[in-house]
């Protein structure tokens, strides 16, 4: 049996009658494609802020990190200059017996000598160093004057003799001043 035109018409109708009517059942109605949008930008907004979040955190983790450094630093600098600070009064003592046993016998001399260059050498090693003064301008950072003199042959603020050594740690951290006489 042929079909006629009209009869092929129809079955391809209902055939794209069908497929529409299966497209239409899988794809969602406008006000379901709408809710999955608002969804979806929804979800995208908590991904931005989370990772908004995330940034955050690391950013405050590496400041963390690094004033964690800068306090080990300082903790440790104020430790050496509190050790430093201990073995000073015994270099100023064993400066004391050296000038004692300048009349004296050369082997007591010699191992107060000793002695005293192995601390310095211990002050070496931390970094610790005696402030330089004799012919040096008077800084209050570093020096205590006690004494002033007005002598033309110094200049201005010149300090002329040293009283007690003063020391320094790194060039930053001053452990003791010096007490100097100035002049002018």
């Amino acid at each position: 049996m042929k079909k006629t035109g009209k009869e092929k018409e129809l079955k391809q109708e209902e055939e794209q009658e069908q497929v529409l009517e299966e497209i239409q059942e899988t794809v969602p109605e406008n006000s379901e494609t709408a809710e999955l949008e608002n969804q979806l930008e929804k979800k995208d907004e908590e991904l931005k802020e989370l990772k908004d979040q995330f940034q955050r955190l690391a950013a405050e983790f590496d400041n963390y990190k690094k004033r964690t450094v800068k306090e080990k630093e300082r903790l440790y600098a104020s430790s050496v200059a509190d050790v430093a600070a201990a073995f000073i009064p015994v270099v100023d003592n064993i400066d004391l017996a050296l000038k004692a046993c300048e009349s004296g016998e050369q082997g007591i001399r010699d191992g107060v000598q000793l002695i005293k260059r192995q601390i310095e050498d211990v002050l070496t090693n931390l970094k610790v160093k005696p402030i330089e003064t004799i012919g040096e301008e008077f800084n209050p950072e570093f020096h205590e004057a006690v004494m002033h003199v007005e002598d033309d042959s110094y200049g201005d603020n010149e300090i002329i003799e040293e009283f007690r050594k003063g020391y320094i740690y790194r060039d930053e951290i001053v452990i003791r001043h010096s007490v100097v006489k100035v002049a002018n």
